[in-house]
């Protein structure tokens, strides 16, 4: 398989760059970033623009890209409503359709947020904004499209969150979270869980195109990754 993946120097998207680059049966992991990212590995190829639709020169690379991990995500905390859904909905969609006229046959994987209302009606702007933005990543036709709806994340492997916030909201909670995974499972996921979803979603697909925080683990936990004795380490899988 040959992932590609948005938001990559963003904490989920740490967490899915990590898995891909060690999943055997992946050969490729396309990252498009604004800066380098500072990580090496044979299977790794960055694409640096200073416009994430800016993928012209790059067409013949995303042509049998199986899959597309959209990882980019902003909290609306200090934003005005038009700024928010035209970073989250705008941008999202243009890239997505971007990617759609150069390869329908992926598999678009959107990480989106748990509370985010699929019926648009929310009275939070940010859920209605997340809901909308949802449906119609739902419609456009793309080989098969998923949409993860992380709660809480806990940060594996380095994994760090781009938002100062987050950062804080993380060191408080980093000697509780094990506690609150083992208490509740189905809330709590991981950067590493999360990773192996998206790969498992290119994988098997699921029965529902919609995963809350509990359906996105048991889709991990019914499919464990190919080699568990590898998933603490940064080497990849042996073939």
């Amino acid at each position: 398989m040959k992932i590609l993946v948005f938001g990559a120097s963003g904490m989920v998207g740490q967490g899915a760059v990590r898995e891909s680059l060690l999943a055997p049966d992946v050969s490729e992991v396309i990252v498009v970033v604004r800066q380098t990212l500072a990580l090496s590995h044979p299977k790794l190829r960055q694409i640096v623009v200073d416009d994430v639709l800016d993928l012209n020169l790059h067409r013949t690379q995303l042509k049998d890209v199986s899959g597309c991990f959209f990882c980019i995500g902003v909290s609306s905390s200090g934003m005005s409503a038009d700024a928010y859904k035209k970073f989250t909905h705008g941008l999202t969609l243009a890239v997505a359709n971007k990617l759609l006229a150069i390869n329908e046959r992926m598999v678009f994987v959107y990480v989106s947020g748990a509370g985010a209302d699929s019926s648009e009606r929310n009275g939070r702007m940010w859920a209605r904004v997340r809901g909308q933005t949802e449906n119609a990543i739902l419609r456009l036709p793309f080989a098969n499209s998923f949409i993860l709806r992380p709660a809480l994340i806990q940060p594996l492997h380095g994994a760090r969150s781009k938002t100062r916030s987050y950062r804080v909201l993380y060191r408080i909670l980093a000697p509780v979270l094990p506690l609150l995974r083992w208490i509740a499972p189905g809330s709590v996921l991981s950067t590493q869980l999360l990773g192996e979803a998206m790969l498992g979603l290119l994988r098997r697909g699921a029965s529902v195109r919609v995963l809350e925080s509990s359906e996105i683990r048991a889709l991990v936990e019914q499919s464990p990754p190919t080699c568990p004795a590898e998933r603490e380490s940064a080497s990849p899988c042996a073939p």
